[in-house]
């Protein structure tokens, strides 16, 4: 099969890493600089470092190159969330997509689906999510992700591409709460991060990403979403993953508000996107437009904004008046 993966970021590089094994499979770089650079020295030094290329692995900056590639088998986005609307225009309406990036659209607050769905209605898209890190993947340490369509075509595909020995790759008809889990996972993990950060004690983290999980599913219900979806990898895998382990950027942004630094600070520091500040405040304002109750959500974004300190926060989220938990 030919794969053109778009974006050379760790997840994109780490996923053609893998496929690269099997299939023909271009990595698109936007910097030319970059894309040289990884060609002679076979890794991604940037963000992957180690992690050595197959030799069928081609890099590539020419846009245009890239997609005549793998327009006639799979064409995975592998940008952040800002970058799939672009992605998704530049790439021929006949061509099967499959993204792995996690959050809404800044602006539109618009999830994956929908957003393909406005650029491209009559293609065939999918979305590739679940708990992982980018560096174990390209280590090749076990995995398992899953691919979630409308179209029964790209499942198909996504399988073909992906799934081996260490990487099991699972099936869901179910987007929209594959979309939600991955989404949201990544304003919990601040949130988590932040009550790990202050040193509350593993009782509050528990009782944090189980009531993460609700929020999760709420504003996935209400989306309409299928529930059982939210205990599956893109839920409930996803959340405890993201939330707990220390490859975790948007934990790490967490334990950093907890140390008192700002947002700014903490991004310039880290040198990759993470997706949980940048899509806070817009799931927020989709959860208020649909009427969903997201408490910790709502939380994040202040303390983002500055308009609440850690300390506030969970004092904030602690006097909420006791209610039923279903």
């Amino acid at each position: 099969m030919k794969i053109t993966v778009l974006g050379a970021g760790a997840w994109g590089t780490a996923m053609a890493l893998q496929a690269a094994h099997r299939h023909a499979v271009v990595l698109w770089a936007r910097n030319e600089q970059q894309a040289a650079q990884m060609q002679a020295q076979r890794e991604n030094a940037r963000y992957l470092p180690g992690a050595a290329f197959p030799g069928p692995l081609a890099v590539s900056a020419d846009l245009n190159a890239a997609l005549a590639h793998g327009q006639q088998g799979l064409v995975v986005v592998g940008t952040p969330m800002s970058g799939l609307r672009g992605m998704l225009q530049a790439v021929a309406p006949q061509a099967p997509v499959l993204w792995l990036c996690k959050g809404l659209e800044a602006g539109s607050g618009l999830i994956g689906h929908e957003l393909a769905h406005q650029v491209r209605p009559s293609g065939l898209y999918g979305v590739l999510s679940g708990p992982s890190f980018a560096s174990e993947v390209a280590q090749g340490q076990p995995t398992a992700l899953v691919a979630a369509s409308f179209h029964t075509a790209v499942l198909d595909l996504a399988v073909a591409a992906f799934h081996a020995d260490a990487l099991r790759i699972y099936t869901s008809a179910d987007p929209i709460g594959v979309e939600v889990g991955g989404a949201v996972k990544n304003v919990m993990a601040i949130a988590t991060g932040v009550c790990d950060g202050l040193g509350l004690g593993f009782n509050a983290r528990a009782a944090l990403i189980t009531r993460g999980l609700a929020e999760i599913t709420r504003l996935g219900m209400a989306l309409g979403a299928r529930a059982e979806t939210f205990m599956g990898l893109s839920g409930l895998g996803d959340l405890v993953l993201t939330a707990t382990g220390d490859l975790s950027r948007n934990r790490r942004v967490g334990l950093a508000l907890a140390r008192g630094q700002q947002p700014a600070d903490i991004l310039a520091e880290l040198g990759h996107v993470s997706e949980g500040v940048y899509s806070a405040r817009t799931i927020a304002q989709r959860a208020q437009a649909l009427g969903v109750a997201m408490p910790i959500t709502d939380a994040v974004v202040e303390l983002l904004d500055g308009r609440l300190t850690p300390t506030q926060a969970v004092a904030h989220l602690l006097q909420r008046e006791a209610r039923a938990e279903g």
